[in-house]
């Protein structure tokens, strides 16, 4: 039997099955086949031609972040990748024009933004089916997916899309399940939460099935939210990707302004019209917040600092004067004594930092050697 075959099986039986207290034993080994499966399928056939990414897919990372474009044929992906890089892929009025990985570059706030048009996906992407593996593998790759939607048809798109996303591993504005798993050598299955959580999806049975299911007879589990049976499954695997997304509605000139207010209530989304450029500086905007990108300024002993090339890095707890330092050049860090930094993370400026200081947008940085 083919790994399609049992998939199909497994999702039939999962269909048949009610859902209820009694039976989420039952289906809790059912999803975790079918994760397992789904991985089988994707990974495909370790040699030959279906195994590589396909022609025009292997683009190189290059600029502060990668963003890539996921959409329906025909949603207008290639005419927003024309108005914001100036990049020209292919564009037509029929579906899939473009059959290879269009890269362009946003210059935007000093940041240079990777712009990925990848190919128009289609369901059953996640089977294979198309060149759907090829795009969602390069969407893995990417620190922020935009979804474009045809407004004449969004919702339908949407779901379609997701669930396609989901099927490869790709997790769209979630963060990772609160799930501590330390595999061992012995001692069997110990299952375990902290005081706070009150666990309502997963018990010590339906954890141990699952742990059965994978061969892992040895580990210890703690919970430290109330996850359900899927992220505990998504933590076992292992291969998920937790990636923000922004659902751009294209096309709004062809809807009235009633309708354009009922998709108001859409999550994470941006209106946008990329063929008469309408809204694209909010577009913009949404896609730096998400990016959480931060400059930095560079500041020469007794210079003023350079404000035409700062530094732009990941910004959060992992922007640190360490990231800093590497992102020009990584011998800095050795030669690091302190850091004098101006701006809106020190307490008075300059602040004398070490390297653990976590930066803030615009900051300025003066490096101080051995």
């Amino acid at each position: 039997m083919s790994l399609v075959q049992k998939i199909k099986e497994v999702e039939e039986e999962m269909a048949r099955t009610q859902k209820n207290k009694a039976t989420s034993f039952h289906l809790g080994v059912l999803k975790a086949k079918l994760a397992k499966y789904k991985r089988e399928l994707l990974l495909g056939p370790s040699k030959g031609a279906a195994a590589g990414t396909g022609e025009g897919f292997d683009v190189s990372k290059a600029g502060d972040a990668r963003v890539g474009l996921i959409g329906f044929p025909s949603v207008g992906k290639s005419t927003l990748l024309t108005k914001l890089t100036g990049t020209q892929s292919e564009v037509a009025s029929y579906e899939f024009t473009t059959l290879t990985c269009i890269p362009g570059v946003i210059n935007y706030k000093g940041a240079k933004i990777q712009l990925l048009d990848l190919p128009g996906i289609i369901e059953g992407a996640k089977d294979g089916k198309g060149r759907g593996r090829q795009v969602i593998a390069v969407g893995r790759t990417c620190n922020l997916i935009l979804i474009v939607l045809d407004a004449m048809k969004p919702l339908v798109h949407k779901k379609i899309i997701e669930r396609e996303l989901d099927g490869f591993g790709i997790r769209l504005n979630k963060q990772p399940p609160l799930i501590s798993f330390k595999k061992k050598e012995k001692g069997g299955i110990n299952f375990s939460h902290t005081p706070n959580v009150n666990p309502t999806h997963l018990d010590s049975e339906t954890v141990k099935a699952i742990c059965a299911e994978y061969k892992i007879h040895n580990a210890d589990i703690t919970l430290r939210g109330n996850c359900s049976v899927d992220e505990f499954i998504d933590v076992i695997e292992g291969n998920r990707i937790y990636v923000p997304c922004i659902y751009v509605l294209n096309k709004i000139d062809a809807i009235s302004i009633e309708e354009l207010d009922l998709l108001d209530k859409i999550p994470h989304y941006v209106p946008i019209s990329s063929h008469l450029e309408w809204n694209l500086d909010a577009l913009l905007d949404k896609i730096w917040e998400y990016l959480k990108l931060i400059r930095v300024y560079t500041k020469p002993k007794g210079l003023i600092p350079d404000y035409n090339e700062p530094v732009v890095i990941r910004g959060g707890e992992e922007a640190s004067i360490e990231t800093f330092c590497n992102h020009i050049h990584n011998s800095i860090i050795r030669q690091f004594r302190y850091a004098l930094v101006w701006g809106s993370s020190a307490k008075h400026n300059p602040q004398r930092c070490g390297k653990d200081h976590v930066l803030a947008d615009e900051d300025i940085v003066q490096i101080v050697k051995k």
